[in-house]
């Protein structure tokens, strides 16, 4: 007999490899995607719920008969909820109410309970899915809380699985791998499974806008998150298990590109995928582009099924409404902003010098904030509005600009795209630009206002 198996878990894994074309015109390399939604309960996250139930098990903290409790996007709980099914456990899952409607009634459909909970609150707040779900774990006896952003079992899974397939897969040719950043168990896992059998294989992730994953690669600071409708991927927290030691770069994309990207993916390669796969592609095709190279190859992981997103990505009402039906605007990158400036001096103060020195340095270069050092690191960024609020308070002399510096800035690279600088505007008044670990620029609304001005008089 042969492909016969005792039960659907030992179906998890062994995906195949599918080579992107359509989407892929004019790369010279091998671009393969990775397609976890043939995974039997349609996700990658199959690989970690089956680790993490039977980790749970040898070590006692899931007992038969339990309640299985976890903070969910949707996909590890349907992973978690299969295996249930087998093994004979209740579930509760707790997820935020930006998920879609599929996710939740498929939940169900295994038999679980699903608690949603409010989008917008801190990770902290008591209403959020984090919170919640661990109440919910303290409250119900005999519970387990799988706890995917601080489970080892989650990046070790795809350690055991994901980095050995593709490593047999392709030979041990896998010159760079690319995959969206959520809990982190899978670029963690998977990266560093890899680059223990080539130290040379590139790691990249893909963070969406509003997200707080990119500012802390480059940077080192926790920002904070702000809203954005991609599930799946990105967080407002740093979970225990991601693990940047193992990650070269990470590509930043917006919801927009995410979704006309997942649709693409369905109508020129046949990949009926989900929101997070749009994003992972069209992130590691931002990166592919730059790093091009004949005979390469490039992995890219394509997280789930799109028969969760039917109501949304996949219905054209719903895109149109929300404006994600138009066409991205060819707005050039960043670095086509520094270049289109005058040559204008990156001004940067120490945080011990006062609020005086501070605004005479202002008046010299005829500028209206600049970033606050302390040491080698970026402190925040001190404005007018700050220097004129302390003098008035106590004297310009009084305070440091240490002490006045605010965190309203977000860090692109010159590589950064006009329009993904533009959604981190609605929420920054400042983006500081980094290229190879040094600033090298500080742009302004007014400074994207011209250049979008310039862009539309030479059309």
């Amino acid at each position: 007999m042969k492909n016969v198996h005792e039960n659907i878990l030992e179906c998890v894994g062994n995906t195949p490899l599918v080579r992107l074309n359509s989407v892929a015109a004019g790369i010279q390399a091998n671009v393969w995607a990775k397609v976890e939604m043939l995974n039997p309960g349609a996700s990658v996250k199959d690989r970690i719920a089956l680790q993490i139930i039977e980790d749970a098990e040898k070590s006692g903290a899931l007992k038969p008969g339990g309640t299985i409790v976890e903070a969910t996007s949707g996909n590890t709980g349907a992973g978690l909820a299969m295996a249930a099914a087998i093994k004979g456990y209740k579930c509760i899952f707790v997820l935020p109410d930006k998920q879609s409607e599929e996710k939740r009634a498929a939940l169900r459909a295994y038999g679980a309970t699903v608690v949603v909970t409010p989008t917008n609150v801190e990770p902290e707040d008591p209403r959020s899915y984090y919170s919640v779900s661990r109440r919910i774990a303290d409250e119900t006896p005999n519970s387990f809380y799988a706890n995917q952003y601080h489970n080892p079992s989650n990046p070790e899974a795809h350690r055991r699985s994901t980095g050995p397939e593709l490593h047999d897969q392709l030979d041990g040719r896998v010159d760079a791998f690319i995959a969206g950043l959520g809990t982190g168990g899978t670029i963690t896992g998977t990266g560093e499974y890899l680059k223990s059998k080539n130290p040379d294989v590139r790691i990249v992730g893909v963070d969406p806008v509003g997200s707080i994953y990119y500012d802390y690669f480059e940077t080192g600071r926790l920002t904070e998150a702000f809203s954005y409708v991609l599930e799946g991927i990105g967080e407002d927290f740093l979970p225990s298990t991601m693990d940047f030691g193992c990650v070269d770069e990470v590509v930043r994309v917006n919801d927009k590109e995410c979704f006309q990207m997942t649709r693409r993916l369905a109508r020129e390669e046949g990949l009926f995928v989900g929101g997070s796969c749009g994003a992972a592609v069209a992130g590691a095709l931002k990166w592919i582009r730059r790093n091009d190279k004949a005979g390469a190859n490039f992995v890219v992981l394509l997280p789930d099924s799109g028969s969760r997103y039917l109501s949304k990505i996949y219905n054209d009402q719903w895109m149109k409404e929300n404006g994600y039906l138009a066409p991205q605007a060819g707005l050039g990158s960043v670095g086509d902003i520094l270049d289109g400036l005058t040559e204008r001096e990156v001004v940067t103060v120490p945080a011990s010098m006062s609020a005086a020195e501070a605004i005479g340095l202002m008046k010299l270069h005829g500028i209206s904030q600049m970033p606050v050092t302390d040491g080698d690191a970026v402190a925040g960024v001190i404005h007018e509005k700050n220097l004129l609020e302390a003098a008035l308070r106590s004297g310009p002399g009084a305070e440091s600009v240490g002490d006045l510096a605010d965190n309203g800035y977000c860090t692109v690279s010159r590589s950064t795209e006009a329009v993904v600088l533009s959604d981190l505007m609605r929420k920054f008044r400042i983006a500081l630009v980094y290229e190879g670990g040094s600033m090298v620029g500080v742009l302004t609304r007014i400074d994207l206002i011209d250049h979008v001005a310039r862009a539309g008089s030479n059309a």
